[in-house]
């Protein structure tokens, strides 16, 4: 039996309407600016077997409780976009969005990490009128949502293959170069945003 146990069918509702919401947000900037709001979006559910690999590994009973209530990424979300100032709108859109609240966020684009890891993250709380893990009605159920430009997203990829690699041959050089690339992408989607706005104005 599944993990998400008789809250599958709910937390596959949440995944299309957020998704949809996004879909017909595109499509109203779009027919407003000509513009896309975002250049793609993915949206999954974790599979089973991935959510009982998280539980074992942080120590967690592998228990519908656990994959709803002690973690919040079953429903994953990333939207990706062009230019840094559509991550911004997209993060007020949510914010409007009926029936959700947003429970925890960080801003990983002004406040970079260390290593040079840019995004925007969010864990959204999605009200259901089905009855959640905690036994609530109506019920929240939580999705994890990453906003953040193709250039990002091109880096992130490239230091997750890096971070599950083992014995790559002078890792801390490929580290350190890797942080370097990050700045210079973040000085290149700054420029980019502001030759769009010198464009449109």
């Amino acid at each position: 039996m599944s993990i998400y146990g008789e809250y599958e069918e709910t937390l596959t509702y949440v995944k299309d309407y957020l998704e949809n919401n996004l879909m017909a947000y595109q499509e109203k900037v779009k027919s407003e600016t000509g513009e896309n709001a975002y250049e793609h979006l993915l949206a999954r559910i974790k599979t089973d077997e991935s959510m009982r690999e998280k539980c074992r590994r942080k120590g967690l009973p592998e228990t519908s409780h656990s994959a709803l209530a002690e973690l919040t990424d079953a429903i994953g979300v990333r939207v990706i976009c062009s230019f840094v100032d559509d991550i911004f709108n997209i993060v007020e859109y949510i914010r409007s969005l009926d029936n959700c609240q947003i429970v925890k966020e960080k801003d990983y684009i002004r406040h970079a990490k260390p290593n040079g890891y840019r995004s925007y993250h969010i864990i959204l709380g999605v009200q259901t009128k089905e009855k959640d893990v905690l036994g609530r009605v109506p019920g929240i159920f939580y999705v994890e949502l990453q906003i953040r430009t193709i250039a990002m997203d091109t880096w992130a990829a490239l230091e997750h293959r890096m971070k599950y690699k083992k014995d790559i041959p002078n890792q801390e050089l490929l580290v350190n170069e890797l942080k370097r690339v990050a700045d210079e992408l973040a000085s290149c989607d700054l420029s980019m945003q502001t030759i769009r706005e010198l464009i449109n104005s």
